[in-house]
């Protein structure tokens, strides 16, 4: 059991590694048009580590503009994935997923809706 805690608490600080080095590089060494304004969110590393799922939000941005930034942001996965490797000095670094973070647009969604079904209700305060 004591095996098992250690490998998801490496997992877990390592995908928060991947999260802030694949920030960085967005942020400063990419120069690809297509890629917009993106923050990294959050990384779900695969128990083998093969994998990695990386969740990005593109900042004031109509869905064009935002499946413009993945198609660029696929192309540049392999360097990217380079890039991670050298960083972070793994032997292995694992293959990337880029998927959009919609979990801010659904959450301000169910609000607008609950401030709705406020006023809506008779007797409601306003």
């Amino acid at each position: 059991m004591p095996e098992r805690r250690g490998r998801e608490y490496h997992r877990e600080r390592l995908s928060e590694a991947i999260r802030v080095e694949v920030g960085a590089i967005l942020e400063g060494e990419l120069a690809d048009p297509r890629i917009g304004l993106v923050t990294v969110s959050e990384v779900k590393l695969a128990p083998d580590g093969k994998n990695a799922h990386v969740f990005i939000s593109v900042i004031e941005a109509n869905d064009d503009e935002t499946e413009q930034t993945l198609e660029g942001l696929q192309s540049a996965r392999n360097f990217i994935r380079h890039e991670l490797a050298r960083r972070l000095a793994l032997r292995h670094a694992p293959e990337l997923h880029f998927v959009i973070d919609r979990s801010e647009k659904y959450g301000s969604r169910i609000e607008e809706l609950l401030r709705r079904s406020q006023r809506r209700r008779p007797g409601a305060k306003r």
